[in-house]
């Protein structure tokens, strides 16, 4: 009986072919055998005996570049969506807003503000937010802690976004030039929002009571008002605030400091707004007309409350007793009289009043400069206003 060998056999008689084998004849030895030939080794190389590239070894990933700045991407339909950056193509359409957008993701993270869904709460105030991100930047505004900070002055922030837009101070580039006026902006959204000035489009608005706004920022400013809202509180005496701004402003009291000065006056100011208004006064540029009577302010906020004049809105309203008035400083002045608040002191007889423009009237008093003569009859007064009453006697007589 003859047995069959083992597959690795070394007689060389009767061996098993090898399963590629098609004739049992001369098979081809196992890569194990030791029948002294070297086994096929081509892959070493990378090719195949015939010098084609041999499909067993992986090929270098390609990489997609973009042909408008070079931006190199892994996968081919990365680069299909960083080219809209370029293009501004925007595919995918919101079905509640029709808003667009560039991105699938950019789109599902709007929808989210439809469904009103926010599974993230703010375990300090309680405040809830659509995007986990959201909820980091804003838990911020509790520890106080600034991440990013600026390599050039060495200005702190919350957010990498605003540390963005900071650096662009020292870079001086205003690349947006507005076609109506031809004035400059270092950012896109600024000349947007600029150019409302000019076409009076208000694209935002309160779900609320109705008013319309020229900015996202400003209509989110004003729904707190209706809410009620008022998460940061000042560490020295406690008064609490709706936004960040205000509480800044206020904290200069305590403090004192003034960082910012102008370098044509010298004055000094204790936020760089102030600074950036009062700069305007030497400059002269007056660039807001108004549309009912022609006169021009240098500031926006300015001229909003000198149209009011001519239309008659008033649309500031004391919850207590009703009364309307077209300033929000005014109401708040007026608002002093119910709470029975006197912040203001007199340095020399202790009196308080709620108002400042009532206590510079009673500082008069104690000085009694009688600066106001009357033409008349040569009697003087320490104010104009008593001085006008005055007078009226004459024309009476």
């Amino acid at each position: 009986i003859h047995a069959v060998p083992h597959p690795l056999s070394n007689d060389g008689i009767h061996a098993v072919p090898h399963p590629l084998s098609n004739d049992g004849i001369n098979a081809v030895p196992h890569p194990l055998s030791n029948d002294g030939e070297k086994p096929d080794s081509h892959s070493d190389s990378g090719t195949s005996p015939s010098g084609d590239p041999d499909p067993e070894i992986p090929k270098p990933a390609t990489r997609h570049n973009c042909s408008q700045c070079g931006k190199s991407f892994k996968w081919l339909c990365k680069l299909k969506e960083h080219e809209r950056t370029h293009t501004r193509e925007k595919l995918f359409q919101c079905s509640h807003c029709e808003k667009r957008f560039n991105q699938s993701s950019l789109l599902k993270e709007h929808e989210k503000i439809h469904t009103g869904e926010k599974p993230f709460r703010c375990s300090q105030c309680g405040k809830g937010f659509t995007w986990l991100r959201h909820l980091k930047e804003h838990e911020r505004i509790h520890t106080g802690e600034k991440p990013f900070h600026c390599s050039q002055c060495g200005k702190r922030y919350t957010r990498l976004a605003h540390l963005k837009i900071h650096e662009r101070i020292h870079s001086g580039v205003k690349a947006y030039l507005c076609s109506q006026c031809g004035k400059n902006f270092r950012w896109l959204e600024n000349l947007k929002q600029h150019e409302r000035t000019h076409t009076g489009e208000k694209p935002y608005h309160c779900s609320q009571c109705g008013k319309d706004f020229t900015t996202l920022g400003n209509v989110k400013e004003h729904k707190k008002k209706h809410t009620g809202e008022k998460p940061l509180q000042c560490t020295q005496c406690g008064k609490r605030f709706t936004h960040l701004g205000n509480l800044k402003r206020h904290e200069g009291i305590h403090t004192g400091e003034k960082l910012y000065h102008c370098s044509q006056c010298g004055k000094r100011f204790t936020q760089l707004g102030y600074l950036k208004k009062h700069e305007k006064i030497h400059s002269e540029e007056k660039p807001y007309p108004c549309s009912h009577c022609g006169k021009s302010f240098r500031w926006l906020g300015d001229l909003k409350e000198h149209e009011r004049m001519h239309t008659g809105e008033k649309p500031y309203h004391c919850s207590l007793c009703g009364k309307d008035f077209t300033k929000l400083g005014n109401l708040k002045e007026h608002k002093k009289k119910h709470t029975g608040e006197k912040p203001y002191h007199c340095s020399l007889c202790e009196k308080t009043f709620t108002q400042l423009g009532g206590l510079k009237y009673h500082e008069g008093t104690h000085t009694e400069k009688k600066t106001y003569h009357c033409s008349q009859c040569q009697k003087t007064f320490t104010r104009l206003g008593n001085l006008k009453k005055h007078e009226r006697i004459h024309t009476l007589r």
